[in-house]
């Protein structure tokens, strides 16, 4: 089982879209001759079909789009004042390391072509008008290409991507595809809907729809739907909705899928004449990069952000669960109140007035944060609250924990 395991950061979106591709967003079904008469199937057995899928090769095409809901106008303008002397101007161009590539699939709508033999084999391919930028996986390699800028990416991949240890140890998963499904009904309790609403056409093949609903309200998730291959238990779409309407969150799909087997051609890669190639780790020294404060932020303003992950933050005060299911709501507090911190550079307060709302209550007061999906509240004081919930909810734990 440690062999189908093998994963790396950066051939994950293709491991996904190849074997695990429940986890992102689908789009809606083709236009087709109508729903596929299928043979009536229940949850459970629904979950056990995929749990029990063995598809380690194909090759199609999908699309992916991303509505979060982000102010991005906001956004634009408030780092404006920050990206002068930082190497972010115009004419920077986009990186080639597919850490940061890969990041631009969280909004706007792409096309890409995927491939996959198995743990060891995979690509993806982000096509961009008449530009690519492919990634592929093979063996030991990861290589990137971006035919507009003719640049090359190439780093080992990572020793536990390659000896199959990477993830739960098989004795800590369920045994069989029953026990697997036993186990996410289990997990769903009381807070959650797991149902099967009627069959789809996706990318030609009959597929069933299964639906997840959060039974809390207070919830920003008003659904997950995942069409599951009838013939092999592979996910091919899922769509994540949020209560707010409009176009889904994360909408992307197959819009042609082939199980057999890619040619190996397909993961052969070999560097073009004149290409400049940049090898993996060797900027590190120079602190991440797309990090405009090298690893932290300015004065009191890194332990305001603590618990939010590399270099945004120390562990001061951890991390507090509040609530459980689909309204739990994770509250940092740093100890270091961000209203009247001298420390603060002015373009960092005009991007919090130009990204937030202010809010007040029992709690004081604070700027609220706010996507379709995830929403934070960021106190005077310094506290965060943060969480796939509705503001009302976030103000009332603020004002709980007051």
């Amino acid at each position: 089982m440690g062999e189908t395991r093998k994963a790396s950061r950066y051939i994950v979106p293709v491991a996904v879209a190849g074997v695990a591709a429940a986890t992102i967003g689908l789009v809606p079904a083709l236009a087709a001759a109508g729903d596929p008469d299928l043979p009536e199937i229940t949850a459970q057995q629904l979950i056990e079909k995929i749990a029990a899928s063995d598809t380690q090769t194909l090759s199609g095409t999908f699309r992916i789009s991303t509505d979060l809901g982000l102010p991005l106008e906001g956004l634009t303008s408030g780092l404006g004042g920050l990206a002068g002397g930082m190497g972010g101007g115009a004419g920077g161009g986009a990186s080639v390391d597919p850490a940061e590539r890969l990041t631009q699939l969280v909004s706007g709508s792409h096309t890409l072509r995927v491939a996959a033999d198995g743990p060891d084999r995979q690509r993806l391919t982000l096509l961009d008008g008449s530009d690519e930028y492919s990634l592929i996986h093979n063996g030991d390699d990861v290589w990137a290409y971006d035919s507009a800028s003719k640049e090359v990416f190439h780093e080992k991949a990572p020793a536990d991507a390659r000896d199959g240890h990477d993830g739960p140890k098989d004795e800590e998963l369920p045994g069989t595809p029953k026990q697997l499904a036993d186990e996410v009904l289990k997990a769903a309790g009381d807070t959650t809907s797991i149902t099967v609403d009627g069959t789809a056409k996706v990318a030609g093949r009959d597929a069933y729809q299964l639906v997840i609903k959060p039974k809390q309200s207070g919830s920003t998730v008003e659904s997950i739907k995942i069409a599951v291959d009838a013939a092999s238990g592979t996910p091919l779409k899922f769509t994540l909705a949020s209560v707010e309407g409009g176009k889904p969150v994360v909408d992307a799909g197959f819009t042609k899928v082939d199980f057999s087997k890619p040619a190996a051609s397909e993961f052969t890669f070999k560097t073009p004449a004149g290409a400049k190639v940049t090898e993996g780790g060797a900027e590190k020294e120079a602190g991440e990069k797309g990090d405009p404060f090298g690893g932290a932020l300015p004065g009191g303003l890194e332990d305001a952000f603590g618990g939010f992950g590399p270099g945004l933050g120390s562990d001061k005060g951890g991390v507090n669960v509040i609530g459980e299911g689909w309204t739990t709501i994770a509250k940092i507090d740093s100890g270091v109140p961000v209203a009247g911190n001298d420390e603060a550079p002015k373009e960092f307060q005009g991007l919090l007035d130009s990204l937030g709302d202010k809010v007040t209550g029992p709690f004081g007061s604070g700027t609220l944060f706010k996507t379709k999906i995830v929403n934070a509240l960021l106190t005077d004081d310094g506290k965060v609250y943060v969480g796939a919930v509705t503001k009302d909810a976030l103000v009332a734990a603020a004002n709980a924990g007051k």
